[in-house]
């Protein structure tokens, strides 16, 4: 059995074919031009191989009420050229088969918590953050991806203003301080003129990351009560890790249990950035199980 998976991403699709058992058996990045190019492509890619469903986990914001007429379809994206583009309609009328979709975010938190299955570490719950180009959460609440109104969009929650960053107004075009206007990969260069891979991990700015995230920790935590919180993306390094779980420490001054930190706050279990494809390959198995 053949299961197919997109991520689908504002600069690149990463599309793979797995097994029953989520190995992957090929894959291939595509760049995200046109909705035209782009998707077509992918549609090419996958009519070499005899899949049974299809897992899409893409950027957004994305409609996912099915009863909604726009449903599978990417919104109102600031990815120019995307507003508006049916997606998933697209890729199901073309390859003929049932399809999952959700949000890049919420493939990854489902790929995270099959793994955790496999593993047998048998978690319910895990949130999963993704910090880089913009910042994404999504979670898993007794195997259930949360949201059904709409999906949870934990990028763009507001938090309380670090002291020393008053003066800087956030990058995020639709909020300018929320979460993802604070702690986005081109905060850095917004705050610094650089890039954030040239910035020494010994920069104060790091704290200052590290605060607005371990606000994102607690909302997470106080809102969902997770067995595990996930961060991923470009900006997330082991340095900044540990002072996420050393500010979540001290804001939450043992108010709630919870487990070790090391534990609790934590990278991805699965390498590579494959998560999302792990967590569709799984989704798009459900499809064909219910």
């Amino acid at each position: 059995m053949l299961i197919g998976s997109i991520e689908a991403g504002g600069t690149k699709f990463v599309c793979a074919v797995g097994d029953e058992d989520y190995r992957v058996k090929d894959q291939v990045t595509i760049p995200t031009t046109t909705p035209e190019e782009t998707i077509a492509k992918t549609i090419e890619y996958f009519k070499q191989f005899d899949i049974e469903a299809l897992g899409v986990a893409s950027f957004g914001p994305i409609e996912i009420r099915k009863h909604s007429p726009k449903y599978g379809y990417i919104t109102t994206t600031p990815k120019k050229g995307w507003q508006n583009t049916d997606l998933l309609g697209q890729l199901e009328k073309a390859l003929n088969v049932p399809a999952a979709f959700t949000t890049d975010v919420n493939g990854s938190a489902y790929g995270e918590y099959i793994m955790s299955t496999l593993t047998n570490e048998k978690i319910d719950s895990v949130v999963y953050y993704t910090v880089g180009t913009g910042v994404g959460g999504g979670a898993v609440i007794e195997g259930r991806l949360l949201g059904d109104a709409g999906h949870p969009e934990m990028g763009h929650t507001f938090v309380k203003r670090h002291p020393e960053d008053l003066d800087f107004e956030g990058i995020c075009p639709y909020h300018g301080d929320c979460l993802e206007g604070l702690v986005a990969g081109p905060t850095f260069e917004a705050r610094l003129g650089q890039k954030g891979e040239t910035v020494p991990l010994t920069d104060p700015v790091w704290d200052i990351l590290a605060y607005y995230l371990a606000q994102a920790v607690i909302q997470a935590t106080l809102i969902t009560r997770p067995d595990k919180i996930v961060f991923g993306g470009s900006v997330v390094n082991d340095v900044l890790l540990t002072k996420i779980r050393e500010k979540t420490a001290e804001m939450l001054n043992d108010y709630v249990e919870l487990p070790p930190l090391e534990k609790y706050i934590t990278r991805p279990l699965i390498q590579n950035n494959g998560s999302a494809t792990l967590g569709n390959f799984a989704l798009g198995l459900r499809l064909l199980q219910e």
